[in-house]
C-alpha cells in the first residue's frame, strides 16, 4: 500500500473533554477519542475505510484506477 499523508483537524470539546477530529481532505473521514492520542489512532483507521470504500466502489462501478503522483 502506498503511503500517503493527510491533514486532521483536531479539536477538544471542553464539556466533555473528548477531543473529535475531521481528515481536511477527507470530510467523511471523522473520529472521537478521550486522547489526542486516541483520536489520531481513531482518524488513522476512519480515514483508511473511506479510502478503500472509495476503491471498493469504483470497482464496483467498473472504474479504471490511475495512481497519481502530486
Amino acid at each position: 500500500m502506498v503511503q500517503r499523508t493527510f491533514t486532521v483537524r483536531l479539536r477538544k470539546d471542553e464539556e466533555s473533554g473528548y477531543y473529535a477530529a475531521r481528515c481536511v481532505e477527507l470530510p467523511e473521514a471523522i473520529s472521537q477519542g478521550k486522547t489526542e492520542e486516541e483520536t489520531l489512532a481513531n482518524a488513522r483507521e476512519a480515514i483508511e475505510l473511506v479510502l478503500e470504500e472509495y476503491e471498493h466502489e469504483a470497482k464496483r462501478e467498473g472504474d479504471k484506477l490511475i495512481p497519481v503522483v502530486v
